[in-house]
C-alpha cells in the first residue's frame, strides 16, 4: 500500500485497532472471524490495557500509545474505537501518519471537527468512512432499495427511536448513572444524543437525507447534557422525520416508513433488524427477514467486509456510508444541540491547526 494512499494489493487486509473497550473487543472478534482480515497491532493509553487486549485476541504488536499504531506503516486500515470526543485526535492521528481509518459513531462531538478530518483524508487521498454499520446491513440495504423503488410512493414520515434504561447498566449506583459516567460527563460528549439519537438520524436520513429545518426538546441532566431528546425534522418534500432517544429509559428501538401507498414497519432493533414488515394498501402485509447466512443480526461483519472492498478497489470513500452523509448527519446533530441547549467544553475554540490539509 502506498503511504497516505486507500489502493492495496494484499491478499489480507492488515487493521490496528485503537482503543481497547467494549465495541473493540465486539469489532475485533467479528474481524478474527474472517478470512480476508487480519489484525497485526492494537493501541491503548497504556500499555498494560493494550497487551491484555492482544493476548485475549492473539493480536501481534501492543502499543502503549496512540502515536506509535499511527506510524506502523504495516497497517492497512486502523478502526478508531474511542469515546467520540476522542475521534478527532485519534482518527486524525492515523490520517497524518498515512493510514486509512474507519471511525466509530457519533464521527465527531461536532460538524467542525468532522469537516476537519473529511478535508485531512481528502487531501491526503486517504481512505475515511464512519462505522455507521446500520448502513451496511443487509436488511437495512434492502429496505432501502424497496423504497427508492417506490414501494410505499412518495415517502411521507419517518419514526425512529432509540432509548436504553441507564439505571440498569452495571456501572448505575443507586439507581442512577454516575455524573462521571460517559453518558453523563460533557467532557466526554455525554447525553443520549451522540451516543444513541445518531442511530434515529442517520436512519432517517438514510431514507430523507439532509432536513430543510429542525425543532427539538429534551431533558438536560445537572451537567447539562441530554437525558432524552426529541426531535422533528422537516423536509422540501413535505416529509417529516420523528426521532427519539434517551438514557432514562428502554424503548422498542422500532422504526417506521410510511408512503403514500403504504408503510414500513420495523418492529425492533431498527439498526440490525432480524425482519421488516411491508404494508400495501390494498394487499396482505409482507415480512422480510434477515438472511441466516449473512450471520448473525448483530454481525459488525458487514462493515469491515465493506472497508475491505472499498480499500482493494482503491476507493477512499464507500458508496454505503458516503462522507458527505456522514457530514450531513453532523450537521442535523449540532442543529438538535443548538436547540436544546447541549454544549460540550472546547467546542467555542479554534479548528485544530494540526489537521489542516498539507
Amino acid at each position: 500500500m502506498s503511504e497516505g494512499g486507500a489502493g492495496m494489493t494484499a491478499e489480507s487486509v492488515r487493521w490496528g485497532v485503537l482503543a481497547t473497550g467494549g465495541i473493540a473487543a465486539a469489532f475485533t472478534a467479528d474481524l478474527v472471524d474472517l478470512p480476508d482480515a487480519e489484525v497485526v497491532a492494537v493501541a491503548s493509553r497504556t500499555e498494560a490495557s493494550a497487551k491484555a487486549f492482544a493476548e485475549r485476541f492473539g493480536i501481534e504488536r501492543a502499543y502503549g500509545d496512540w502515536a506509535a499504531l499511527a506510524e506502523d506503516a504495516d497497517i492497512d486500515v486502523v478502526y478508531v474505537a474511542t469515546p467520540h470526543s476522542a475521534h478527532r485526535a485519534a482518527a486524525g492521528l492515523c490520517l497524518q501518519a498515512g493510514r486509512n481509518v474507519l471511525c466509530e459513531k457519533a464521527f465527531t462531538l461536532n460538524a467542525r471537527e468532522a469537516e476537519e478530518l473529511v478535508a485531512l483524508a481528502r487531501g491526503r487521498g486517504s481512505f475515511l468512512m464512519e462505522a455507521m454499520w446500520m448502513y451496511c446491513n443487509p436488511l437495512v440495504r434492502r429496505l432501502k432499495r424497496m423504497v427508492e423503488d417506490g414501494a410505499i410512493g412518495e415517502v411521507r414520515h419517518v419514526q425512529a427511536d432509540f432509548g436504553l434504561a441507564g439505571h440498569l447498566l452495571p456501572e448505575a449506583r443507586n439507581g442512577t448513572l454516575p455524573p462521571s459516567h460517559r453518558l453523563r460527563d460533557p467532557a466526554q460528549g455525554g447525553g443520549s444524543l451522540l451516543d444513541l439519537g445518531v442511530y434515529p438520524v442517520s436512519f432517517a436520513q438514510l431514507l430523507l437525507g439532509e432536513p430543510s429545518d429542525v425543532t427539538a426538546r429534551a431533558v438536560l441532566s445537572d451537567e447539562g447534557v441530554d437525558l432524552q431528546t426529541g426531535a422533528l425534522l422537516s423536509y422540501e418534500s413535505g416529509a417529516l422525520a420523528s426521532v427519539h432517544c434517551s438514557i432514562v429509559g428502554g424503548t422498542a428501538t422500532s422504526a417506521s416508513v410510511t408512503g403514500s401507498h403504504g408503510r414500513i414497519d420495523i418492529p425492533h432493533g431498527f439498526f440490525f433488524p432480524d425482519r421488516f414488515v411491508l404494508h400495501r394498501d390494498g394487499r396482505d402485509p409482507e415480512e422480510f427477514a434477515a438472511d441466516p447466512a449473512d450471520g448473525p443480526r448483530n454481525s459488525l461483519k458487514h462493515e469491515a467486509r465493506e472497508v475491505m472492498r472499498a480499500l482493494r478497489a482503491g476507493e477512499t470513500e464507500s458508496p454505503l456510508v458516503p462522507l458527505d452523509g456522514t457530514l450531513a448527519v453532523m450537521r442535523t446533530l449540532d442543529a438538535i444541540r443548538n436547540r436544546v441547549g447541549v454544549r460540550y467544553p472546547g467546542e467555542d475554540s479554534a479548528p485544530d491547526p494540526a489537521l489542516t490539509p498539507a
